[in-house]
């Protein structure tokens, strides 16, 4: 069983959090919100979004009579591009941690990229990821929003900016699961109204944030949606999200 948060924070600062989880689990909406939430309460916090670059790839390949980003540079050339370009990111949104003494809120870190990989099937890619990505320390908290991929399908398609297949998103959530770091994610079950996941998220913060939260203002608009009746467990054999399953980073 895993041990509460709250066990092990020994009331530190707060430098990063990071939300992790497959396209469409709203991990955008929920970062902002954090870090609005953490402003108010005192804890100057600032979002950053940790992108890799496959969502512009894949605007560049259509441009140029492509499907998809995979088509236009290889697998091996969008792996590269998206380590590189997400490693970038990350170690820009770490620094101006250090300078301005804020919290960062992360939309996306390394997880993600290490899952990316998995979902594609580099194994090879993952080994230099993790060479590279090694200097970044791992986030006080790391948020995994779990969604079922039929919902999160559904949310990508209907906000309309970019599309996913199902073989993706099923991979994946997959490959998130499969992560050496999974049992030190804060699992959260994503697939309830964005109030609703932000309390859950609040939860695991009440050293920093009151319990009950107040409106939010001034976030994302965000898709919502139930997951599917009769959802079975996950692949690969884990234990299902639940409504949230905590768990400690060692």
């Amino acid at each position: 069983m895993a041990r509460s948060l709250r066990a092990r924070r020994g009331g530190t600062r707060l430098r990063t959090v990071a939300l992790i989880g497959i396209d469409g689990s709203g991990k955008t909406t929920q970062a902002h919100r954090l870090a609005e939430a953490l402003s108010v309460a005192g804890h100057p916090a600032t979002y950053h979004r940790n992108a890799s670059g496959r969502r512009w790839l894949g605007r560049l390949a259509h441009r140029l009579g492509r499907p998809d980003a995979q088509r236009l540079v290889g697998r091996n050339g969008m792996l590269a591009v998206e380590s590189a370009l997400r490693w970038l990111a990350i170690a820009l949104t770490l620094l101006s941690c250090l300078v301005t003494g804020r919290t960062a809120v992360m939309d996306r870190y390394s997880a993600c990229q290490y899952a990316s990989i998995r979902a594609h099937g580099g194994q090879r890619w993952e080994r230099l990821a993790r060479a590279g990505y090694r200097l970044f320390p791992p986030p006080r908290v790391t948020f995994l929003l779990a969604v079922d991929p039929a919902e999160a399908y559904r949310r990508i398609e209907r906000r309309g900016t970019d599309h996913e297949s199902m073989r993706w998103l099923t991979a994946a959530a997959t490959a998130y699961r499969t992560l050496p770091e999974y049992p030190s994610f804060v699992v959260v079950d994503a697939g309830g109204p964005p109030d609703e996941v932000t309390r859950r998220i609040r939860a695991h913060l009440t050293e920093w944030l009151p319990a009950d939260p107040p409106s939010v203002t001034g976030t994302p608009p965000s898709v919502t949606g139930t997951p599917p009746p009769g959802a079975g467990p996950p692949a690969g054999g884990a234990e299902p999200a639940g409504p949230v399953a905590a768990q400690a980073r060692p």
